[in-house]
């Protein structure tokens, strides 16, 4: 099932080829940004390991891996919060995806309720310097 991705080529290949060719960290892992396909919003930030992109190619949704259980984690199997892709961008130097999804369930992504995992605001108080975060999402 999982994908052998080529390895990167010249910088030139890496920025401007045809080839997907991802530059996973050393320990595996691609950063991957999660945006509402319908209106832009930022729902959250996840890793990909080499077989989690390869199942989200294959399947058309969205696969993750997860840190914190160390596992392998399809998005909503469990939440009904199923990623389905509808488009897939890389960076220039081909370590981090963006992906455009189409959310399944009740629309939320966050383990805590939230349709975001980004809810809150870091804010520094001008007068103190203290740093706080703030609600900034009235989605829950």
């Amino acid at each position: 099932m999982t994908e052998r991705f080529a390895s990167p080529g010249s910088r030139a290949e890496v920025e401007e080829g045809a080839r997907l060719t991802p530059r996973f960290g050393p320990d595996g892992l691609l950063a991957c940004i999660a945006v509402d396909a319908a209106d832009g919003r930022v729902l959250m930030l996840a890793h990909m390991n080499a077989e989690a992109l390869a199942r989200t190619l294959e399947t058309g949704e969205a696969w993750y891996w997860s840190r914190s259980r160390g596992e392998l984690w399809h998005k909503g199997a469990t939440s009904g919060q199923v990623q389905r892709i509808v488009e897939m961008r890389v960076d220039c130097d081909q370590d981090a995806l963006l992906i455009r999804v189409d959310v399944g369930g009740d629309g939320g992504c966050c383990h805590t309720g939230r349709r975001s995992c980004f809810y809150r605001a870091v804010e520094r108080d001008p007068a103190t310097g203290a740093v706080a975060l703030t609600p900034a999402d009235p989605d829950r």
